[in-house]
């Protein structure tokens, strides 16, 4: 799903989406996530991963609605999921377990050098909710 400030569509994987009306919880998340990462933020993506066979695959959040520097921030709700960066030339990894309630920001330069994902499990694991807070150019 998608929700956001103004009329501006997001296009990724093939798809458009166009913004739902800010919801009361989504404003109050919103509320917090500007607080401590002092950006405004006009959008959020939510994504439901019902089990360890949702994933997505590697890929650098590039779209041109996000400015050349893209700052996100990531929200998880739910299960603790393995969240991967592989650096473009090194292959260098990063490995990170994103627990219920926890924040990552992604800025910066990272989009240019680093490619991210949330790969398969065969480990049981419950429904997680994932909200990327952006900004739409």
């Amino acid at each position: 799903a998608w929700y956001g400030d103004n009329d501006k569509p997001y296009s990724f994987s093939g798809i458009t989406l166009k913004p739902e009306s800010w919801t009361p919880t989504l404003l109050e998340i919103k509320q917090q996530i500007e607080t401590k990462s002092q950006v405004l933020f006009n959008s959020v993506l939510l994504n439901l991963y019902r089990n360890g066979n949702d994933s997505i695959s590697w890929h650098t959040d590039a779209e041109k609605e996000l400015g050349i520097n893209p700052i996100i921030a990531s929200v998880n709700l739910g299960a603790t999921r393995k969240f991967q960066l592989r650096h473009n030339e090194t292959n260098e990894k990063i490995e990170l377990n994103l627990s219920h309630g926890s924040l990552l920001i992604m800025q910066g330069e990272l989009q240019h050098y680093w490619q991210h994902q949330v790969p398969k499990t065969k480990q049981l694991v419950k429904e997680r909710i994932n909200l990327t807070f952006r900004i739409i150019k």
